[in-house]
Formats: C-alpha cells, sequence, structure tokens
C-alpha cells in the first residue's frame, strides 16, 4: 500500500454495493466523513432513502448517487454503469460488498434456490460490476476494484459451504482478473474480519454480539482501503 500520499487524496468517488445495511453501510458514512463522494446500490429502497438522508446531513451536499440495483442482474447492474457516466461520477474505488449467506445447514440440505442466491448475489454479482465499470476505470486510465472476501475464502467451515465456496471463488476471479487489467487499475480481495452483521447472526446466532460493531470496524477499513494503489494489484488482504 501506498503509505499516507493515497489517504491524503480528497474528494474520491466511491462507490460501495450493499450500501444500504451492514458494512456498506457504515464504510458509506466513513467514507463521507472524509470527504469522499459515495455512489451505493442496494436492493431495498426505504433503507437507501434514509441512508441518502444521512449522507446528505452528514456532508451537507446532495452529490452522493444511490440507485436501487440488484447486482445479480447484469441488466439491472448495466443501468448503474450508464447512470454514473450521465452524472460524470465513475467512480475512482468501489467495494464490492454485496452478499448473502445460507442458513446453516448441510449442503445436501440446502434448497437449490438458496445456493443459487449465494452464488448470484457473491459471485455473479461481482462479475456484473466488473464487466459494466472495468471498461469505465481503464478508459480513466485508473481505479480500484475490492472485492469483499471472508476468512471463509480462505479457509472451511461446516453448514456454510454455498457461502465458503463463494468466497474462494472471489479470492481466484480477484487474483485472474488483476492479471488481466492494465498498468493503473488494481484488483484486490479484501477479508474485513468476523464483524457483527445480520450475516454473522445466521452462522453465529446469540455469540455474534461479542465481536465488534459495523461502525468500529469502518475507520480501519477506510484507511485500508483509501491507502491502496496500483501496486496492490492481485493483493489478497485483511482488515
Amino acid at each position: 500500500m501506498n503509505g499516507t500520499a493515497e489517504a491524503m487524496v480528497m474528494g474520491r468517488k466511491v462507490m460501495i454495493t450493499g450500501v444500504s445495511r451492514g458494512l456498506g453501510r457504515a464504510l458509506a458514512l466513513e467514507m463521507v466523513k472524509r470527504g469522499h463522494t459515495v455512489i451505493g446500490c442496494s436492493r431495498t429502497q426505504e433503507m437507501l432513502s434514509t441512508l441518502k438522508s444521512e449522507l446528505t446531513a452528514s456532508s451537507n451536499s446532495d452529490k452522493h448517487l444511490l440507485l436501487n440495483v440488484d447486482v445479480r442482474s447484469n441488466s439491472s447492474v448495466e443501468e448503474l454503469a450508464r447512470a454514473v457516466v450521465e452524472k460524470k461520477v465513475v467512480p475512482d474505488i468501489i467495494v464490492n460488498n454485496a452478499g448473502t449467506i445460507n442458513k446453516n445447514n448441510k449442503i445436501w440440505e440446502v434448497p437449490a434456490e438458496e445456493f443459487d442466491a449465494v452464488i448470484d448475489t457473491n459471485v455473479k454479482g461481482v462479475a456484473h460490476i466488473l464487466r459494466h465499470f472495468l471498461p469505465l476505470m481503464i478508459e480513466n486510465k485508473q481505479g480500484i476494484v475490492v472485492n469483499m472476501s471472508s476468512s471463509w475464502g480462505r479457509s472451511a467451515a461446516a453448514e456454510v459451504a454455498p457461502y465458503c465456496a463463494s468466497k474462494w471463488a472471489i479470492e481466484g476471479l480477484s487474483r485472474s482478473v488483476a492479471k488481466e487489467v492494465p498498468t493503473g487499475i488494481a484488483i484486490v480481495a479484501l477479508s474485513p474480519g468476523v464483524i457483527h452483521t445480520d450475516m454473522l447472526a445466521s452462522c453465529f446466532g446469540a455469540t455474534a454480539v461479542h465481536y465488534q460493531k459495523p461502525e468500529e470496524w469502518a475507520p480501519k477499513a477506510a484507511d485500508l482501503i483509501l491507502n491502496l494503489s496500483a501496486a496492490d494489484n492481485g493483493a489478497s488482504l485483511n482488515v
């Protein structure tokens, strides 16, 4: 990572998928506190509207762009890309944060539609973003893409095989795409650590409350993400 020089760059455009809750929401609020513009998407319009009000109040600006987008849909992501071009807010940084997890279950007891939802969100959703946004970054000759991974993308656990599979896929996808992008672009896989989110509660149950909250995690994550440079291309990092 490129020391404090990158962190000192102000006015950057940061796009966060799955922005309306959990890590995405906390990271968006943190980025706005630091003077950056947030472009965000989520499937939940009501939560997007609430977040938009918070971002506007925090920055005293209405420059942030939040759109109802389903990353599982290639056409929906294509519309998002079209919108950022039209509004001239092509992101400098993309955080592919949107994700879901299966209910704890042995693989043969996971319903097919639940397995599909994990893969469609966690893997195909990232691929859709890369498909439509990397050409925009390449045209600008710069950009950082952070694909949210997990410790379970580098290890394994029982009863969350679909989720583990999706995050192992993110590690491989990130390293492969890193070999395809030109100089100036970086693709990074980032494990956020164990954070008390709805997803953690799904698999950890009541013990999830003993882990750090997204609001405690966000400043550390923002420091790391804002310090990334093209030199980090292909890295697998941890917050």
